[in-house]
């Protein structure tokens, strides 16, 4: 085996520190919560529907911070967000886990690209075959004319989640995802 001098041993280091740096600011920048992390139907980036929000802070990179105001009710149920960015995420916590997100932010999108301001139409090819349509219990009538389009998904995995797509004058206003029975749940902790 050939020896390494104290020079070729030091640039060896170097360029394993700098690779490790890398590496650990590549993973890390994944894990933290932006605008561009995307919405699936058990969270959205690194912080997953069933997690405390401890665990969602130290996951995401980020300090979620209690919103509202209030009691608690009987189910524990109370909103949390990030402090500071990105804007237009809330988490539902409910008995101590997060069980649902709601996204008012037009820049956030789902894995699927929905966003805020699409039109019912692309919900529905973006999900083909797999949107319930139904009334929006507040904006059903004309003008309005509001639904909900709720992603049912196909995989038995993932039976006990839903995606739901407020909508109003044929547009997306807003959308959450989450788990069973809290992501229908009309007017959140209320």
């Amino acid at each position: 085996m050939p020896k390494l001098n104290s020079s070729k041993f030091a640039t060896l280091l170097i360029g394993t520190a700098v690779i490790f740096l890398i590496w650990v600011t590549s993973v890390s920048a994944q894990a933290k919560l932006t605008e561009r992390s995307k919405l699936a139907i058990n969270g959205i980036g690194s912080i997953r529907v069933g997690m405390t929000v401890d665990e969602a802070s130290k996951s995401a990179g980020i300090r979620l911070i209690r919103s509202g105001s209030g009691d608690l009710d009987e189910y524990q149920c109370f909103y949390v967000q990030p402090k500071g960015e990105p804007k237009g995420i809330r988490f539902m916590v409910t008995k101590s886990h997060i069980a649902r997100v709601d996204i008012s932010s037009k820049r956030i999108t789902t894995i699927k690209g929905a966003r805020i301001g699409d039109n019912e139409n692309r919900i529905l090819s973006l999900y083909l075959g797999q949107i319930k349509a139904t009334p929006h219990p507040y904006v059903s009538r004309p003008p309005e004319n509001g639904k909900y389009l709720t992603f049912v998904p196909k995989d038995v995995a993932d039976k006990n989640y839903r995606i739901i797509f407020e909508t109003s004058k044929n547009r997306v206003d807003s959308f959450r995802s989450g788990k069973l029975p809290e992501v229908e749940y009309t007017e959140g902790c209320s």
